[in-house]
Parts: C-alpha cells; sequence; structure tokens
C-alpha cells in the first residue's frame, strides 16, 4: 500500500530557518527534525547545518524509499548523506549536522512499520477504530550548556543516544514499532508536538483529528504559535505532515 498527501504545515521557529524536512514517497513518509547547532558549524551549502542536513536527508530518502525492509531504507539514506558528507568535509564526525527522524512505511494490507531516531511523533488512526502514539521525548530541555555540549559529542556511541547524523550503523540503533494496519498517519516534528505538550488539543487523537485537513492543522499551528508568544515560550520549528493509506 502506498501513502497520499492531505495535509502539510511547516512553521519557522524563532531563528527563522526552517531546519525541518518531511515527505512521502510511494510506501514511505517521514519526518526530520534537525539539531540546533551546539558545536562550531562546518561551511555546508545552507541557511544553517541542521537545515542543509534536513533537505539532504529527506531527499536520500526519497530515493531509498522502497518495500525493503525500513532499517535497510534508512541505512541506505544515510550512506547517501556520508559520501556527500566526504565529499564536502571529509570524515568529520562529531560537528557533521543531525537530526531525529522518524520514517514510517507500509506493507501489504496497511500494517505500519516506524522507525524512530530521537524525538519526532507519530499517530496513527489504526482500521480497528484505536488511535495510536509513538514518540518519546527526550531529556535535556533543563540541561545547562556545557551538559549538552557533552551530550552532544557523545552522539553516537556507546554512551550516548543515536541520531540521524551520517553513520549507516545508526538504523541498526533506531527503535522500531510495528503497528496493525491503519488508515490515516500523522507525522509531527517535537515543535509541532507541543500542542499537545501545552494542552492546547487533548491528546494524540484529538492532534490527529486537528491535523487531517490543511485548514486544521494551520489553525492548530497558529493557535500553538500565539500561545508560546503569550507564555514567553521559545518556539521551536513546527511541522505536521498527514497522509492517509491507498491501494497500489
Amino acid at each position: 500500500m502506498n501513502f497520499r498527501h492531505i495535509s502539510r504545515v511547516m512553521t519557522e521557529g524563532d531563528n527563522h530557518v526552517m531546519e525541518d524536512a518531511c515527505g512521502y514517497r510511494a510506501n514511505a513518509a517521514w519526518m526530520i527534525d534537525g539539531a540546533t547547532s551546539l558545536l562550531d558549524e562546518l561551511d555546508l551549502p545552507g541557511a544553517s547545518n541542521p537545515s542543509w542536513y534536513a533537505q539532504v536527508l529527506g531527499l536520500a530518502l526519497a530515493e531509498s524509499a522502497g518495500p525493503e525492509d525500513p532499517r535497510a531504507v534508512l541505512a541506505a539514506a544515510l550512506a547517501a548523506v556520508d559520501e556527500l558528507g566526504h565529499q564536502l568535509v571529509g570524515p568529520e564526525s562529531q560537528r557533521f549536522p543531525s537530526a531525529a527522524v522518524t520514517l514510517v512505511t507500509a506493507g501489504d494490507g496497511g500494517a505500519l512499520s516506524v522507525l524512530s531516531l530521537a524525538d519526532c511523533h507519530v499517530v496513527a488512526a489504526l482500521n480497528s477504530g484505536d488511535v495510536v502514539h509513538v514518540g518519546e521525548a527526550l531529556a535535556g530541555s533543563s540541561w545547562s550548556a556545557d551538559r549538552l555540549r557533552e551530550a552532544r559529542l557523545a552522539r553516537n556511541t556507546p554512551e550516548g543516544v543515536w541520531v540521524a547524523r551520517r553513520e549507516p550503523a545508526a538504523a541498526q540503533h533506531a527503535r522500531l514499532a510495528v503497528l496493525e494496519p491503519a488508515h490515516t498517519v500523522a507525522l509531527a516534528s517535537d515543535g509541532a508536538w507541543r500542542a499537545v505538550d501545552l494542552g492546547l488539543v487533548s491528546g494524540p487523537e484529538e492532534f490527529l483529528e486537528a491535523v487531517q485537513t490543511p485548514l486544521g492543522a494551520q489553525e492548530l499551528m497558529l493557535i500553538l504559535r500565539t500561545t508560546q508568544e503569550e507564555i514567553g515560550e521559545s518556539a521551536d520549528d513546527a511541522s505536521v505532515l498527514c497522509v492517509a493509506l491507498e491501494e497500489h
């Protein structure tokens, strides 16, 4: 089964540079949330290193998408990023940009595989009538700058968190959730998921209901931005992609 587009909203955060990317092709859909640069940026051809990375990984996922195991799809996309990275900056890894990524693939009958590195979110409406949320918040929102920098240096090592960067091996460390057949799926960056955290919708089910139309998704993101301004909260990029499953 393949995906078809329902709605997509991408709203820049306070730095006014879009560092998320999302898309779908055939039976695969993805959300990429570029990580804020904490180390010295490399000289990469984008508005920022995270912005460059999100766009490059998104294109690589589109080229790698297919019926293969989702870990193989993600590994192939990361290998393509690594090859381009070698051409631009050599073997540098610690300062290479990174991201959270969730890759959703649909199998025969509409069963879903949700492969995740870090903290993007997926909400699926199952054919059974249930609504399932896949996602988790990462520690670090209250950490000091020094501790955040140490954690960034330890990424993709046995001592650290695995994220999408340039190592194909990261695909083997991604969390995999297998869901029953579904008909509608929403993917969200953690910036968009703040709408749930702040209580603007009651939970995953109401979030999915809100973003199933372009107007509904835009209205929810506008309410989110208005609320964040009112409470003095820094606004992260907020991106939502909603897709439906259809027969080949």
